[in-house]
């Protein structure tokens, strides 16, 4: 079978791999594109484990990549959701203060957010928090009107629908398996045949850090994959009408559990974060002993382990514990009780950490030779993710030189 050849070759299927495909037809329409999926089907990872959040931007550092395109990804996502018939809900979310010593830092993210230009903030004392949830309670809480809910795998089936019209073709199945360049292209071996390409943009989730060593980059971060897992609220103890958060502990990098209502009308509550034993250990008997071993080598994770250890055992601790789990989630909404919830989903956040133990805060898009690789996107980057693609392409458009 002969080479397939492209200008541009896409890893990974996933929402930010989709929305970079259609951000490059929209401004260079001549450029043949293929997105490389190892899957049999599209966004089957971190875009189909997603909890459907359209966040609003208030958590994010001002001036960071995270504010700056998901402000915009927010605007685009909802203009393409309307243009293509797509539901979503404007439930909107409420970020609670349960105890006085946590109103400074409550404080602190309203001014964040509206920093970031995130519209109708608002905060809230106990009785205005009750109208809006009624079960919930905090002594101060910060509404977030613009944050939404969508099913980011019909946006997903949207994007592939758009960029088949376009001509961009989707090699499925197709899990890459080595690189090399001959007389100035890359070429792709994968299981689903040869693929030469002019560039390469890797949008690889939670292998971004290994296709960008196959590459011969030398970046100092690796990914690892941090498990969450969900309970959702039985239908007849649905306590929660939209977004229920706590202010973000500042000795915990993630956003602690919360409830979060879904567009199909479930309340899910998590998620937690423990360490998963596999890129894609979505069950606690996911193991891949390579990646394990590639973890527990890496200087990074020991220096983060140290910094992070106590909470990381609590984290395993909640894992097994639902009385736990339910624990945390009663400084929320104090009525909840263990009957009223069902074991969920779970999902994996590919979360890049540096040498040093910190964890990659930011988006990190690192550009190198015929190549650019998304090595850093986590949450928010769903709802970022058509202001993402545009940021690619803008820095194609320099790397590539490519025509319009």
């Amino acid at each position: 079978m002969p080479p397939h050849a492209c200008d541009v070759a896409i890893i990974g299927g996933g929402i930010v791999g989709l929305a970079t495909a259609l951000a490059l037809t929209e401004r260079f329409p001549a450029c043949a594109t293929t997105v490389i999926e190892k899957e049999p089907r599209l966004g089957r990872h971190q875009t189909g484990h997603n909890s459907g959040v359209i966040h609003a931007g208030i958590y994010y550092k001002p001036g960071s990549y995270k504010a700056k395109l998901c402000v915009e990804g927010v605007r685009l996502m909802k203009a393409f959701c309307d243009a293509n018939g797509i539901r979503y809900e404007n439930c909107g979310k409420v970020i609670l203060a349960p105890t006085l010593d946590e109103v400074p830092r409550l404080q602190a993210l309203y001014e964040r957010g509206t920093a970031n230009g995130v519209a109708g903030l608002r905060l809230l004392g106990p009785d205005e928090l009750r109208d809006l949830e009624p079960h919930a309670r905090a002594v101060r809480a910060v509404h977030s009107p613009a944050t939404a809910i969508v099913d980011y795998s019909e946006v997903t089936r949207a994007l592939a629908a758009q960029l088949e019209q376009r001509g961009v073709e989707f090699l499925t199945g197709a899990a890459l398996t080595g690189l090399t360049r001959a007389d100035g292209r890359l070429q792709l071996e994968t299981a689903g045949g040869v693929v030469t390409a002019r560039t390469l943009i890797n949008c690889a989730g939670l292998y971004a850090d290994v296709i960008a060593r196959l590459m011969g980059v030398r970046t100092a971060v690796r990914i690892i994959p941090f498990r969450g897992e969900y309970y959702v609220l039985r239908p007849e103890q649905r306590v929660v009408r939209g977004l229920i958060y706590p202010v973000p502990d500042p000795e915990f990098p993630f956003l602690g559990v919360h409830f979060t209502k879904r567009i199909q009308g479930e309340i899910e509550a998590g998620p937690n974060a423990v360490l998963a034993f596999a890129r894609e250990g979505y069950r606690r008997r996911d193991i891949n002993l390579a990646e394990l071993f590639e973890v527990l080598t890496y200087r990074g994770f020991w220096a983060m382990a140290a910094r992070y250890w106590r909470t990381g055992v609590y984290e395993f601790y909640r894992s097994f514990s639902k009385r736990a789990f339910v624990h945390a989630l009663q400084r929320l909404v104090p009525d909840l009780q263990e009957a009223d919830m069902a074991p969920g989903g779970s999902g994996v956040r590919a979360q890049a950490v540096s040498p040093d133990g910190s964890l990659v805060d930011d988006f990190k898009i690192v550009e190198a030779e015929h190549a650019i690789h998304v090595l850093n996107a986590p949450s928010p980057a769903a709802t970022a993710s058509l202001a993402i693609g545009k940021h690619i392409a803008a820095l194609a458009a320099k790397s590539f030189g490519l025509e319009p």
